[in-house]
Parts: structure tokens; sequence; C-alpha cells
């Protein structure tokens, strides 16, 4: 068996999420101690406690997913005896969760990984004046057909495709107006459905070029090292472990599209047959099922997931 651990994004944050671990086990709760410290905030009482309004807002779900995903990494390494470059042949994360993964392969730290991901939280909050930009999923229609959809609907404005998450569907963002006619355009092509999403701002597309100016800035202070096990870029669909690849990664990510159709397909061509899912939500192990259906899809966020974790 080849597995890949994978990190879920944005929108499965959820009240309560990590308290479970941290009540049954002392590596957990030290990983929130230590996000805690970095940030100077009570971080993790907001993840067990809420108020969801709170915990939604981008830049406390961002360090808030990764909190909670390398709770369960260091979990599983000090209880289940999981060696990550031993164990596992890939990880991947769904955008903010790249920065999760490249923490579990070591090559940020914990504190730097949480100091970046509010500061890109707030970076990307801050592009785009509020209302001025949205997202839309096109569903039932694929990445080729999506990006003509998105060209046909910029008329001069952004329109770009963020996500490419596989099993027909597909997330443009840019201009409202954009998106909008995007949804109207991918509807007379024949989209089962173009339904605009409720977010915060319009990200991975070329609205968000200032954030990716603040993170080039931001990454450039940082050690970064070399991960201990390939990382599968969102934005390259390719693996990549050394440090100036994965600074130029994670700030073209900023802009750029997340390939995750791809980055899944290239982890199963690989001889990847199993998935985990590391931390909170099921998105991504319900993408894998579609996207690899050959390959196992679990995920682990629990106290009893772990347990039942095998190396």
């Amino acid at each position: 068996m080849s597995r890949a651990f994978i990190f879920p994004g944005q929108g499965s944050q959820a009240v309560g999420m990590g308290s479970g671990l941290a009540q049954d086990h002392a590596a957990a709760r030290a990983v929130f101690a230590e996000v805690d410290a970095a940030l100077g905030q009570n971080l993790s009482r907001l993840m067990f406690e809420g108020p969801a309004e709170e915990l939604t807002l981008t830049a406390n779900a961002q360090p808030a997913l990764m909190a909670a995903s390398m709770a369960v990494l260091r979990v599983l390494e000090a209880e289940r005896g999981l060696d990550l470059a031993r164990d596992v042949a890939f990880v991947a994360g769904h955008s903010l969760g790249e920065y999760s993964a490249l923490a579990a392969a070591g090559s940020l730290s914990l504190a730097d990984a949480a100091r970046l991901l509010r500061l890109r939280g707030e970076a990307m909050q801050r592009a785009v004046p509020v209302g001025a930009g949205a997202m839309a999923a096109l569903l039932g229609l694929d990445v080729m057909a999506a990006e003509a959809v998105a060209g046909e609907a910029q008329q001069g404005e952004v329109c770009d495709v963020a996500n490419d998450n596989g099993a027909g569907q597909v997330v443009v963002s840019g201009h409202r107006a954009a998106v909008e006619r995007a949804v109207a355009l991918a509807q007379a092509q024949g989209a089962r459905r173009a339904v605009m999403l409720n977010v915060s701002a319009p990200f991975h597309c070329g609205l968000m070029r200032p954030a990716a100016d603040t993170m080039r800035a931001a990454l450039a202070e940082v050690t970064l090292r070399a991960a201990a096990v390939p990382v599968m870029a969102n934005v390259l669909a390719a693996p990549i472990r050394e440090p100036e690849a994965i600074r130029d990664a994670l700030v073209r990510q900023i802009t750029g599209t997340v390939r995750w159709r791809e980055c899944v397909a290239a982890m199963a061509a690989a001889g990847v047959d199993a998935f985990h899912e590391i931390g909170t939500g099921k998105v991504l192990s319900g993408l894998v099922r579609r996207i690899a259906p050959g390959s196992s899809a679990s995920t682990i966020g629990t106290s009893a997931e772990a347990a039942a974790f095998r190396p």
C-alpha cells in the first residue's frame, strides 16, 4: 500500500474542531498551545467553543484548520509510531491546506505556518473591496469548458478558474459582474448547476495580486527547509521538495488555479492507493473517491480514527 496524506482547505472548519483531540492527547494540546502563542490569540478556544461567525473569518479559519490537521499528525507520530518519511509517499493540501502539508513535511515550522496563514487570510481579505468580487461553482462542466466560459465572461474584467476540484466541479472567481455572467453562460452551455458561493473574497484569481505581493515579502523572511516527502503543489500538479520551489509555488498559489483533480490523479498514477484526509471534514476524501475510484479514501480527525491508523 502506498499512502498520501491530504489536508483540507477553507470551508471545512466547524465549532468544536480539535476539542476531542485536545482532551485526549498531550501531543494535540501542545500543538494548540504553540499556535496560540505564535498568534498571540486564544485561537484554540475559538475553535473549541466558537462563535461560528468568528471562526469562519478567513484570518481565523486558515490557521485553525492547519492547527487541527497538525494536532492529528502529532498524535499519529507520538502514539501510533508514524514516521512520515517512511510511511507516506506524498502530502498535498487544498489551498491553505498546502501550508498544513508543508508543516507536516517539516518544511515550515508550526509557528511560521500559523503566522503566515494569519497574514495570508488578512491579505486575501484586504485585496478586494467587500462586494466587488465573487466566486461561483460550475457543476457538470469539465475544466476546459469552464475555462471557455470564464474567458467569454470576462469582457474586460477578471474571471478565472480558481479550483478544478474534479468530478465536474469547477469554481470560477473574479469581479462579481463577470462571475455572474459566467453563471449564466454555464447554464446555457449545459452545466448541471451553476451557483454563486457565499465567500468573503474572490480567492485564486488575478484580483488577489496584492495578497500575492504581501506573501512574497513574508515568505522571503521565513526559513523553509527541504520537505521530508514530496509535496504535490496546487499550481503545478507536480511534486516539489526544495525550499525555493516551495516559496515560488506558495506565492503563485494566491492568484493561480488549485489543480486538485490533477494533483490527486498524479499521486494515483505514481502508485498511491490510499488517501487519508488529515484534520477536519470529509470534503477532500469525497473528491478523491470520484477522481481516483480505484483508491481508498478515509478521514483521520478524531481520537478514534487516529487510534485505528496503522503505519
